[in-house]
Formats: C-alpha cells, structure tokens, sequence
C-alpha cells in the first residue's frame, strides 16, 4: 500500500544484499519528463500511469541482483505479476490506522488516489485506503512474502509499529529461502 515505506525499506534491503535500488514510481516520472506521479494522475489519467507501470516492470524484470518498489497499485494488473515473478516480492503489511496517520500528518496532495481538501484528513484517509485494500487485498496476498508490521512491533515489544525503523522492517523480510549461495 502507498505509504507502507516500500521506498525506505527497499534502499535499506538493497543496501544489506549489496543490490542496486529502483523505486518505479521515480521511473516513470523520469519518463514523463520529471512530471510528479500526482501531475501524471491528473494531466493523464490513471491508465497512463499504470500502463507506463507496466513498461517500466518489464524493463526491470530481466534485470538481476535488484531491488524495486513498485506503487501500491502495481499488483492489481495480472501482467505485472508476471513480470514481478522474475524475482522475490515482499508485501509489507502495515496496519490501516498507521497508514493514515502517516499519509494524513505529511498531507494528501502527492497521493492522487487519496487526495481530498476534507477537513478531517486522517478519516477521510482512512476510509480511502480502507477501500483500496478491499479491492488489493486479494493481489497483495500473491507475494511471496508477507512481511507483518504489527508482529515486528509485537516481537519488539513496540506498542506501536510507527516507531519501527527501517532497518529493523528489513531485516525481518525472509529472503534466505529464495537466494542462492553462489
């Protein structure tokens, strides 16, 4: 989900593997000649964007020794799955109220599918990614691993999962079945 800090983690993994880093949605901007996601929603609509999603996952499908953060949304065209296959994907699963609260402290406006001049923020985002989850949900559960924020914090004995680092999301995510000693 957007906000679940796939960016953040992902340099942190990408650096612990000794990997290099993509993040797609800065791809795609690249290639829309430096135009925000936000811009690109608007000025082009979400099929454009999530078909220059989908060009971009393929791209970086016959690439090795990488790690990519896609957009919340990338799970949600069978073709991406295809091209994620090629790899390891990782959903971090952070719970809806964390997720809020974060997007809604920092503000909406980069966040085209959440975007609202709401006066509440925080419940309008909720509701929001509630119904995004609902419809994801299913997807995200295709990855091969499940990475459980609130069980890191639990096993940390962290009452809350917004005080996990980066580093601590990493380190949980089980990669030693999935690569290779040599």
């Amino acid at each position: 989900m957007m906000g679940s800090g796939k960016t953040t983690v992902g340099k942190v993994l990408s650096q612990v593997l000794g990997y290099s880093f993509c993040d797609s949605d800065s791809l795609i901007e690249e290639e829309v000649n430096g135009t925000p996601v936000s811009d690109i929603f608007q000025l082009y609509g979400e099929g454009f964007f999530r078909d220059k999603e989908t060009e971009i996952l393929r791209k970086l499908s016959i690439m090795h020794r990488i790690v990519v953060s896609t957009g919340g949304g990338a799970v949600m065209r069978p073709i991406n799955w295809k091209h994620m296959q090629n790899g390891i994907s990782v959903w971090l699963d952070v719970p809806l109220e964390a997720l809020a609260q974060r997007i809604s402290a920092v503000g909406t406006k980069s966040r085209p599918l959440l975007h609202s001049d709401s006066s509440d923020a925080y419940r309008n985002t909720y509701k929001r990614l509630s119904n995004l989850f609902e419809e994801r949900s299913e997807a995200y559960a295709n990855a091969n691993a499940r990475v459980s924020l609130e069980n890191i914090a639990v096993k940390l004995g962290y009452r809350d999962v917004s005080t996990l680092t980066p580093t601590a999301i990493a380190i949980e995510v089980p990669l030693s079945p999935y690569l290779s000693s040599g």
